[in-house]
Parts: structure tokens; C-alpha cells; sequence
């Protein structure tokens, strides 16, 4: 970890004298504003796959890493345009994904690697008080493969008390489609499921964020939000099992409906009790095309150990009531003709609980010797349900400027 430190912190000296070097010749004022590094490993246990129809285990690692490089510059109408360029990979394992052909090695995500680069530019008029923008964005893995399209729009009004903004973006995947082995071939019995092993299958999804950000009084800030979603294709994961009552050991692969709407809306309360304590709350209902309805409360509370160190333990509640194609194990039946079914878990009913704690350090004169890093954060979160599934997740995030 030491050496990805220092080496963002070299890349940042360096550009710096280039930048220096660029403004000095040009005169343009184009430099980098920040440079972020995130590292996180996050280690999931349960005992309901639905790889294998919703028993066997759900153990799962991941190990995830993403850089962002901000750059700017102010126009001569001293409007500021910024580029932002961010690169993730993520390095995981699931013990659950080898029971999809369990005598290879050759599962979907079985020690697989996700690449995404992303890259955005938004431009901001000073004086107007509005902004716009847009960005591109890549995800591949081995199965899957995802291009992502946004665009951004941002007014301030009242002095800069109200805030408007809109989001609309896409995404174009595609899947490529992993039977469980003993459904693959000719003249086997899927119950008519539309693809073969090896097809390609798009998923694709929209959305459309809306938010009103208004502040209240000088202890008060509240934002209303809402972000529309519809997605189509092959929504359900072809290599996870579903076992019907009266088909014995016979496995189907899973069938969900290929369109889903989404509406989710949620309102957050930002609360300065003190110099020292700020109470951040957040609700969100949920409800979608599939009779999912969910709802969410979390409360953080970030408490100033000093004007640059501070400590926030936060906590967050959620339920949801489960879809009508959900079952457990072998308790779905064929002699019901189901048009849909699933037995994964996470489409079930359920309650889980988040706790956990973030530290924030933040210094201008640099951090651990390194004067460029002037923000230093470490995060742990906990998270357990009713059904079983467990998981913790440690993030330390650094920032260079």
C-alpha cells in the first residue's frame, strides 16, 4: 500500500511542474484539481445461493481499487470547465459461482477481474450559476459487458439557497450467457427458457434522476429526490437455479419478466446541532413494476474531534416485502404453470441492518509525511439480514491535491 501511495504522490509532482510549465507557455490555467485513490476489500458468508436454487454457500471476496484523475481550468469569462478520468478494477471470488459447472474452473465469476474506466466533463457558468455536462463509461467482466452514457444539469437559485438538477443516463449491456452445466445442449428440458449456452443477451437500463436541494435556515439543509429507472432484456441470471416441488431433482434456469420500471423517492436532512455534530438522516421508498416495495432510513452522525479530524458512526435500516416469483428451495410447482421464478434470496423478504463508522483526517500541510495527501479516510460497515447473509466491508480512501 505504500508503494501505490507514493506513487500517486510522484505522479502528482510531476504533473504539477508539467502544468506549471503548460500555463507558463499558453497561459492557459488548465491544472489538476485532486487526484482520489479507494482501495476496499469486502467479504460476504450466507448460506442461500441461488446459484444453487437458494441453499449452498454464498461466500464471496472482493478486493476493489479506482483512481480518479480531476482537472480544470477557468475560461476567460472565468466559467470553469473539468475533466474528470476514473479507472476501477476489482479482483473477486465466489464459492457459489464454481457450483455453475462444478467439475471446471470455468464459472462466471470465479477469481474474475472487472475493468471500468469512466471519463466526464462538466462545464460550470460562474455568474449564471448553472451547470452541464456528460460522461462515458466501460465496465467488462467475463461475462458481462457494459457501456454507460450520462448527462448532466445543475441551477442554483436564491443566492444559491435552491439547487435543481437532472441525470439522465443509459446503460447497453450485454450478457453472455452461462447455463448451469447439466442444462447445457441440445433437446434438454429449460422449460422453454429463450437462450443457449453461449448466446449473448443484452440487459439495458434508464434513468432519470431528479433532485431539489433547498437550504432551510443555517442549521437546515433538506434535498428531495427521485430517480425513475426502466429496464429491458435478460433480467434474470441464466445460470441460477430454480427446483420445483414436482420435478424432483430436475433444475430450470431462472425466469424473470424482460422489462422492470423503477421508482424510487427519497428526502435527506442535513442538521448542524453543533460546531461539532452534524446529524445527516436519508429515507427512500421504492416500489417497481414487480410489486417490490422497500424502504430505507439511515442516520449518520459526524462528530469534529478537531477542525480537521472527525469520527461518524452511522447506521441504516432496510426492508422490502419480496416478489411473487420468489420461492425457496424445491417449494415452487410446475403444476401451477408459473409464467416467472426465482429462488434468490436478495428478491425475497427481508430486513437487514448496516452499522459501521467512518474516519475523516484532513490537513493542508499533508498527511503521514506526504504533503500532497490532505485528506485521509478509513470506513467500516457491517451488514447483516434475517436470512442468514452477513458481510463487512473496510474502504480507505485518499486524496492528493
Amino acid at each position: 500500500m505504500k508503494k501505490i501511495v507514493y506513487t500517486v504522490a510522484s505522479f502528482m509532482f510531476f504533473m504539477n511542474v508539467a502544468t506549471a510549465q503548460t500555463d507558463s507557455v499558453s497561459h492557459r490555467k488548465l491544472k489538476i484539481d485532486e487526484v482520489n485513490f479507494v482501495t476496499s476489500y469486502y467479504h460476504q458468508s450466507g448460506d442461500h445461493s441461488a446459484v444453487t436454487g437458494g441453499v449452498g454457500s454464498e461466500n464471496l471476496n472482493d478486493f476493489g481499487n479506482s483512481i480518479d484523475l480531476q482537472l480544470s481550468r477557468f475560461d476567460k469569462k472565468l466559467n470553469k470547465h473539468t475533466w474528470n478520468f476514473e479507472l476501477g478494477v476489482d479482483v473477486y471470488s465466489s464459492a457459489s459461482s464454481d457450483k455453475i459447472d462444478p467439475s471446471t474452473v470455468s464459472s462466471a465469476s470465479s477469481g474474475d477481474v472487472r475493468f471500468s474506466p469512466a471519463a466526464s466533463y462538466l462545464f460550470e457558468n460562474t455568474k449564471k450559476k448553472y451547470s452541464w455536462g456528460g460522461g462515458l463509461s466501460f465496465s467488462q467482466e467475463y461475462d458481462y459487458t457494459s457501456f454507460g452514457g450520462n448527462m448532466v444539469y445543475s441551477k442554483s437559485l436564491n443566492g444559491g439557497n435552491t439547487e435543481l438538477s437532472a441525470k439522465a443516463s443509459v446503460f447497453l449491456d450485454t450478457w453472455k450467457v452461462l447455463l448451469p452445466v447439466e442444462l447445457r445442449g441440445d433437446n434438454i428440458d429449460n422449460n422453454n427458457f429463450k437462450y443457449k449456452q453461449g448466446d449473448s443477451a443484452p440487459r439495458n437500463s434508464y434513468n432519470l434522476g431528479l433532485g431539489i436541494a433547498q437550504v432551510v435556515n443555517k442549521e437546515l439543509q433538506v434535498s428531495l429526490l427521485a430517480d425513475i429507472g426502466y429496464q429491458t432484456g435478460l433480467l434474470g441470471t441464466a445460470y441460477q437455479r430454480v427446483y420445483f416441488s414436482d420435478k424432483g431433482t430436475q433444475s430450470f434456469s431462472e425466469k424473470l419478466p424482460d422489462h422492470r420500471f423503477k421508482l424510487p423517492i427519497g428526502l435527506r436532512a442535513n442538521y448542524f446541532l453543533s460546531d461539532r455534530i452534524i446529524l445527516r438522516s436519508f429515507y427512500r421508498f421504492y416500489t417497481d413494476s414487480w410489486n417490490l416495495t422497500a424502504h430505507t432510513a439511515e442516520l449518520e452522525v459526524p462528530y469534529k474531534i478537531t477542525p480537521f479530524v472527525s469520527i461518524a458512526p452511522y447506521y441504516r435500516f432496510y426492508t422490502q416485502n419480496g416478489v411473487d416469483y420468489f420461492k425457496p428451495y424445491g417449494e415452487h410447482r410446475m403444476a401451477d404453470n408459473p409464467e416467472f421464478y426465482t429462488s434468490d434470496y436478495d428478491l425475497s423478504k427481508f430486513n437487514s441492518n448496516l452499522l459501521g463508522v467512518n474516519f475523516r483526517w484532513m490537513s493542508a500541510k499533508g498527511i503521514l509525511g506526504i504533503k500532497p495527501l490532505n485528506v485521509l479516510e478509513l470506513r467500516y460497515g457491517y451488514y447483516s439480514r434475517n436470512d442468514g447473509l452477513k458481510s463487512h466491508l473496510v474502504t480507505m480512501a485518499l486524496k492528493f491535491k
